[in-house]
């Protein structure tokens, strides 16, 4: 019989990826309805507004909001008195498993050779899970969708040139075009190794998005400045926010990751 620490984590990421699945978090809506206030054109503003109908009705019926329900990654905070233990990992994989059934969520996880679909977005690595020391136990998901995964790139880039990330950055928004349904949320890591670069670019998308430094301002001014707009329709917005986070690096190197969000920036967090 599963302990109740099993039960408690189990019941807490079920619970945070419905919520995360069926209703936007407070600040993107807050986005979304200045882009639209800003927005001039017609056919740009119906798409705003179709997404607003969208996600009244998901919250109306309790149904995700959008049908690439995605993978589903995990982010853990463990207090000292928590263990680090593999029953927390096999607890978390729990939760998602009801939640594919219970929200419901589309199977998405396959064997990325034979493509073999698991049924309940669970396989090799999948959830991806982060766990890290903090001062109260929490679970937060961020569920990612494909379309907006398959358009985020890394680079390799030399330490002189330090100046030419926003132009990278707005490149890589320059090229995904319409496919990751923009507006768009970008998150980008610079620094670490080449693999922390690409974590520390999709944790900056949990940050909140309602506010922007000089520097995140500067990198959306230059991709807003595309025209590529709701749906690659054309508009104003083509990106509601652009999130950054920073690591060390060795001397000699300068990795930079974009790590695209579509509109629909889900997340959640639960305390236990």
């Amino acid at each position: 019989m599963p302990s109740p620490f099993f039960e408690t984590v189990a019941a807490a990421v079920e619970r945070a990826i419905h919520d995360a699945e069926t209703e936007l978090p407070a600040d993107v809506v807050s986005v979304l309805q200045t882009a639209y206030a800003n927005e001039t054109s017609s056919v740009a503003r119906g798409e705003y507004e179709n997404i607003f109908a969208n996600l009244k009705i998901a919250k109306e019926r309790d149904v995700p909001i959008c049908q690439d329900t995605g993978l589903i990654v995990l982010y853990i905070t463990l207090p000292p008195e928590i263990p680090y233990s593999a029953e927390l990992f096999e607890a978390a994989e729990e939760g998602v498993r009801r939640a594919t059934v219970s929200v419901p969520l589309r199977p998405n996880a396959v064997n990325p050779l034979s493509r073999k679909n698991s049924g309940d977005n669970c396989g090799e690595g999948i959830p991806a899970i982060h766990i890290r020391p903090g001062e109260k136990f929490t679970v937060t998901v961020l569920p990612k969708g494909a379309g907006s995964e398959n358009m985020s790139q890394i680079k390799m880039m030399l330490p002189s040139e330090v100046d030419k990330i926003p132009e990278f950055v707005a490149d890589v928004a320059r090229t995904a075009g319409s496919r990751p349904c923009p507006p768009i949320i970008v998150g980008v890591g610079i620094g670490g190794t080449f693999d922390t670069a690409s974590a520390l670019a999709k944790e900056a998308l949990l940050e909140p998005i309602d506010q922007m430094d000089d520097f995140e301002q500067e990198i959306c001014d230059r991709i807003n400045e595309l025209g590529i707009g709701p749906m690659g329709l054309g508009g104003k917005t083509t990106a509601l926010a652009v999130k950054v986070k920073r690591g060390a690096c060795h001397t000699a190197s300068l990795p930079v990751a974009v790590n695209i969000q579509c509109w629909c920036c889900r997340r959640r967090t639960v305390e236990l």
